[in-house]
């Protein structure tokens, strides 16, 4: 019988082959194969488990190896699958179907949830292995990777079932994570939180169809004004219109959680998109992922969902500046101690900050008291090429400057925002398979159309303003979304207007975009 476990780093992880050889001699139990000291401790948990499970442990010398050796492997999660090799070289089990097992066990023989049971099960699919034995708590989180599951809560049982090799019996049920999720033909929401509802947020217009935009485009938004004006508040109801994650992108979101260990009570698949908000006083490494085991950061817990930075010139420059590979390329990659991982990164930046350190610069009825000195530094913090990665910028200094075609969104709920947002994610699945935000320069040419009107429009405006090549693909982009929020097929030029009018720096700051 081949006994794997897993060995969890970065996204990818490694299969870790358990073998026991029994030999004479002094009666020891000695772990090779660059474990660390929590898998060799198992030594003493997995002796006493056995014995108080009924089995009576070799008296001979126990040498277990974890292969490959220079993996280095870490946790408890080996316990079981350690336990098991045991007594299978005991009992004089030979071949077998490969058996991917996890658990952790107690002095008594039970057998405890261990993390990161998702992203190995999927490992383990991924190279051919048919079945797996796991923790009874953790039986929900390995069904929904698509794989044969006997589930355990003890030792016994556990033995029990590799002994009888009811790999062909296990409980399978290949995809059940996506069985309520659709593809490309159903657009779905979550339950409506009235906590959490468009419907509180007054006077904003402007601010709200940004977040509309941006929500049915996975656009990047930055919203700015004075303290109390409204910025935090509506960019938190965001997740009331955002859709669904579909079949696969709940797979890649469910495999990161499973590795942070934060999937959700009972074991479920990840269906909602994140929606991440950390505080100003994460460290870079907090944000981008790292230590020994190189866990996700915030940005990738932030995957296929949003990234909100609430205050966001009070963050540390670094953490800033790290966000940009990511907004580019959507991945992020980690290197420690000679090894490297990729993890998934393609997340919607949200941000949210004062115009300046007093949060008054611009305000008609407030008196800023900062310094110019002082307010260049402020902005200085985001950098030119990370703001020019921001498509949607909106000024939140007076809200009487709203003008009257953003009045039907001054007092909206998000039941009345959805239709639309439902519609142009569906436009867009049916036409190129994922969001707006993320077509290649390459893309756009193929997928954007515009009319004649909105083409000779576009000419005009880029040439009145120098944008970089970048700013123009945002403005395309941005007139696409629109264009799907209306269900219209080309790019109008009312489309074109709206998207410049966010894109461009407005409400009177001095402020350099």
């Amino acid at each position: 019988m081949n006994i794997f476990s897993f060995s969890p780093f970065g996204y990818e992880g490694a299969m870790v082959n358990v073998e026991v050889d029994l030999r004479r001699g002094i009666p020891s139990v000695d772990v090779v194969g660059l474990a660390d000291g929590a898998v060799k401790e198992s030594r003493e948990r997995m002796r006493a488990a056995i014995r108080n499970s009924g089995f009576d442990f070799p008296q001979d010398r126990v040498l277990i190896s974890l292969s490959p050796a220079d993996v280095k492997k870490e946790g408890a999660g080996f316990d079981l699958a350690i336990a098991l090799a045991v007594l299978a070289a005991k009992s004089g089990f030979a071949g077998g179907e490969d058996c991917l097992v996890m658990g952790e066990l107690d002095l008594s023989g039970n057998v405890r949830p261990v993390r990161g049971i998702n992203a190995a099960v999927s490992t383990a699919r991924e190279q051919g292995i048919k079945w797996c034995i796991v923790p009874a708590d953790n039986e929900r989180e390995a069904l929904n990777a698509g794989l044969g599951v006997c589930a355990v809560g003890s030792l016994a049982q556990a033995f029990s079932c590799l002994a009888a090799d009811i790999r062909d019996e296990a409980p399978y049920a290949p995809d059940s994570a996506g069985s309520a999720l659709q593809g490309t033909e159903e657009v779905c929401f979550a339950p409506l939180d009235p906590a959490m509802d468009f419907s509180s947020v007054k006077k904003q217009g402007r601010l709200v169809r940004g977040l509309q935009i941006a929500a049915a485009g996975g656009h990047n938004l930055i919203a700015y004004g004075p303290p109390g004006c409204g910025k935090t508040l509506s960019i938190q109801r965001v997740p009331s219109i955002m859709p669904c994650l579909s079949l696969e992108e709940s797979r890649t979101v469910t495999r990161i959680y499973s590795l942070a260990g934060l999937i959700p009570p009972g074991g479920e698949s990840v269906k909602n998109r994140p929606f991440r908000m950390p505080h100003q006083s994460a460290t870079l490494e907090g944000m981008v992922g790292g230590g020994h085991q190189c866990r996700p950061g915030e940005i990738s817990l932030a995957h296929n969902g949003v990234l909100f930075l609430d205050e966001a010139a009070e963050f540390r420059t670094s953490v800033l500046q790290s966000l940009r590979i990511p907004l580019e390329f959507g991945s992020i990659t980690l290197s420690r101690a000679g090894r490297h991982t990729v993890f998934p990164a393609r997340f919607q930046l949200l941000m949210a900050t004062n115009p300046c350190p007093c949060g008054n610069y611009g305000s008609p009825d407030r008196i800023c008291v900062c310094s110019p000195h002082s307010v260049e530094q402020y902005w200085k913090k985001f950098s030119g090429p990370l703001l020019d990665r921001i498509d949607i910028r909106v000024p939140l200094l007076d809200s009487s400057a709203d003008e009257d075609r953003f009045s039907y969104y001054d007092d909206i709920s998000s039941a009345k925002l959805r239709p639309a947002v439902a519609l142009a994610v569906h436009m867009q699945r049916r036409r190129q398979g994922k969001n707006n935000a993320s077509l290649t320069p390459e893309e756009i040419g193929a997928k954007i159309v515009l009319e004649p009107d909105a083409q000779s429009l576009f000419d005009e405006l880029v040439s009145s303003v120098s944008f970089s090549g970048r700013a123009e693909h945002s403005i395309l982009k941005l007139s696409r979304t629109i264009a799907d929020l209306e269900g219209s097929e080309n790019v109008k030029a009312a489309h074109i207007a709206e998207a410049f009018e966010f894109r461009k720096n407005e409400g009177g700051l001095d402020i350099c975009f």
